[in-house]
């Protein structure tokens, strides 16, 4: 297992941490976002997918719970925002299994709903806000060395 930390207190400060996420995930797909509302899921996903060239407008996926994305060279990227998930069988109902191993690029917002279906091989992000700073704690489970 990896793990990274860092403090920010700047939206900007935001680019390192992207770059840090776009290249460990070349060889593990999911993202895992988690953190209270406000912290800045959305927003370190617009910066993500902002280095992958993604050619569509991000937005919070709060009503659809899944935007697909495009990159300029034809990948998908998908966004879940899982937060209205009532259980696990909604997860299974969305298809989410089916998007978690298909080998695209998933980030996934409030994923604790649907953790019992989420590969091993993943990234997850803890964002904290502690006063006026914002504190990410990343932990990179991986099968690949």
């Amino acid at each position: 297992m990896k793990e990274w930390k860092f403090e920010v207190t700047e939206q900007t400060d935001l680019q390192e941490i992207a770059e840090l996420l776009v290249k460990e995930s070349a060889d593990c797909n999911l993202i895992l976002l988690k953190g209270e509302l406000g912290t800045g899921k959305t927003t370190l996903t617009k910066f993500i997918c902002n280095l992958l060239n993604v050619k569509d407008e991000v937005s919070s996926p709060t009503f659809s719970l899944i935007n697909q994305y495009e990159t300029e060279s034809g990948k998908k990227v998908y966004h879940f925002d899982l937060y209205r998930l009532e259980g696990i069988e909604e997860a299974f109902d969305i298809g989410c299994e089916e998007y978690f191993n298909s080998g695209e690029l998933c980030l996934i917002e409030w994923p604790e709903v649907a953790m019992e279906i989420i590969p091993e091989n993943r990234i997850e992000v803890l964002i904290e806000l502690k006063g006026s700073k914002r504190s990410f704690n990343i932990n990179k489970n991986s099968n690949v060395r």
